[in-house]
């Protein structure tokens, strides 16, 4: 079974902001709120890890998050990563996992922010 979310907790991304016009790599940071952030196998309540999911991947929110090149997980407790993306539009989105990986519940997602990518 899922962590409880903390109330009110709220996953944002910082940067890049929707509409923006980017190059790849892409920097991506994280932001958070009325939560904290511990790396996986950490089992500390209102805590978990980022998700980065990725031109809208299909995640079931009752099973452990899925480690892919549309999902990728931020295990360690980093709060910004640098993603190569091809250009074009895309979509980018944060999920919070708990320490086994479960969505927590409910789940901590953020906005959906689309960005587009410049070939350089």
């Amino acid at each position: 079974m899922a962590q409880a979310a903390p109330a009110n907790a709220k996953a944002t991304i910082i940067s890049p902001k929707a509409g923006e016009t980017v190059t790849s790599p892409v920097r991506v940071v994280f932001g958070l709120s009325n939560m904290g952030v511990a790396p996986a196998g950490t089992n500390q309540a209102g805590t978990g890890h980022f998700h980065l999911l990725i031109d809208e991947p299909v995640v079931e929110m009752a099973q452990p998050i899925p480690a892919n090149a549309q999902v990728i997980h931020y295990g360690g407790g980093q709060i910004e990563a640098m993603v190569d993306l091809k250009p074009g539009k895309h979509t980018l989105q944060l999920l919070m996992g708990d320490w086994k990986h479960l969505p927590h519940q409910p789940a901590v997602l953020s906005e959906k922010v689309v960005i587009t990518v410049k070939a350089k």
